[in-house]
């Protein structure tokens, strides 16, 4: 997954990129996983039940330089993108992956640019 200075959702306006006070330790508090080439990887499931099976998931990739990132909203299995504002009928999902992202700009990860 190729990673880059800033990102956004498929169909979101809103473009993030890593907070230049986010460290590996700030990352692993937050839920990523450290990956065996060193990069960071969050993923989480966009439903309330977490052993749902068909809900979509948000996935999160940070360069192990922790200057760029890829940014994603997946399908259950993880191999297609999905655009969770294309309509409303994922506007539950929606309102989750909104919610990790602010999560993780007021825990100082994330920064949101223009």
């Amino acid at each position: 997954m190729a990673t880059q200075k800033k990102d956004s959702l498929l169909g979101s306006n809103t473009h993030y990129s890593v907070n230049d006070e986010a460290k590996r330790y700030t990352l692993k508090d937050n839920g990523f996983m450290e990956t065996k080439n060193g990069s960071f990887q969050y993923e989480r499931t966009l439903s309330i039940h977490a052993v749902d099976k068909k809900a979509p998931k948000i996935k999160i990739v940070i360069s192990k330089d922790l200057n760029e990132l890829k940014l994603s909203a997946v399908t259950a299995n993880g191999l297609k993108k999905i655009d969770l504002y294309k309509s409303d009928q994922l506007s539950e999902e929606r309102t989750f992956a909104e919610n990790i992202l602010k999560s993780l700009v007021e825990g100082k990860v994330l920064t949101v640019v223009d």
